[in-house]
């Protein structure tokens, strides 16, 4: 058993359209990772195919906007598992003996899905994850939202993933302790990142997880981050801060002590101790009420 696992977290930015680009960057970031001896590479959201949407006018909806030729040529060039840029991801995973969480849009049954797989050390996706929280008040409402969150062992730690806006629902980060996860990893896009970074430090706390976060660098973005849930150390309050990036690029390893994670989940108060289930009905409750109505929820 590993007595430390190194995650690099990679703040680069990718290209909104050149798949080739951005794999030939991806694969030249994890031999940097490798450099810095880190076990698993982080990259941050739809790396591979770029973030990117067909316009249309907010009150379009989907079902209208499905039917159109520019939507149906953008879904179609969503990745499948063959896809021949996610496979050289694969075979540099092989080939550096290293994991990978690499990302972007694969087929789903209608639209395309927010997607980040998991490769282990041998090239083989350990895990596939479509991001449940698709942002549906914004043009990520084009996309098809996943239904579950998973877990997969990486070197006999176990791994969970969400995804950007899942970082905001508790329930993400919630239901991946529930089945296991001792890490969860964030592949992410956005900015105004300050509150949310607080945001993942809290997920890690009430989880007993760590947990770790890529962003592309910019103005308002970047602050990549890591967090322990160890925030007590012999009574003594502790800084859960692994690290958090500032705004510029950069590839920077979150080490965490395996023993020293695990002994804590053993010993302290969070996670799946002491909740009082009973009384969690409500959070079952499909219907949305007032003042939380808004347009396009599905």
């Amino acid at each position: 058993m590993k007595d430390k696992l190194t995650i690099a977290v990679i703040q680069k930015n990718r290209d909104p359209f050149d798949r080739e680009k951005n794999t030939q960057q991806g694969l030249a970031y994890m031999e940097q990772a490798k450099a810095i001896g880190a076990d698993l590479a982080l990259f941050p959201e739809c790396w591979i195919t770029g973030y990117e949407f067909p316009e249309f006018d907010d009150d379009v909806p989907v079902e209208e906007i499905e039917k159109t030729e520019v939507f149906q040529s953008w879904a179609s060039s969503a990745m499948e598992e063959d896809d021949p840029h996610l496979f050289a991801f694969r075979q540099k995973a092989k080939e550096l003996e290293m994991g990978v969480v690499i990302t972007g849009y694969t087929r789903g049954k209608r639209r395309p899905r927010n997607t980040a797989f998991l490769i282990g050390r041998d090239g083989e996706i350990l895990l596939q994850y479509h991001k449940v929280h698709t942002c549906d008040f914004a043009s990520e409402r084009m996309l098809e939202s996943g239904d579950e969150f998973f877990v997969a062992e990486f070197d006999g730690v176990k791994i969970g993933i969400m995804i950007c806006y899942d970082r905001e629902y508790p329930e993400s980060a919630r239901v991946l302790m529930m089945k296991g996860a001792e890490i969860i990893l964030v592949p992410n896009d956005c900015s105004e990142m300050v509150h949310r970074v607080n945001v993942l430090s809290t997920r890690a706390y009430e989880n007993m997880t760590g947990v770790v976060m890529a962003n592309p660098p910019g103005k308002r973005k970047g602050h990549s981050c890591a967090f322990s849930p160890i925030i007590w150390r012999d009574d003594v309050e502790q800084d859960n801060r692994i690290f958090v990036a500032g705004e510029e690029e950069g590839i920077f390893p979150a080490v965490y002590d395996l023993a020293d994670l695990r002994h804590y989940r053993e010993h302290e108060m969070m996670g799946n101790t002491f909740r009082k289930v009973k009384a969690y009905g409500p959070l079952m409750e499909e219907t949305i009420q007032p003042p939380f109505v808004r347009k396009h929820q599905r």
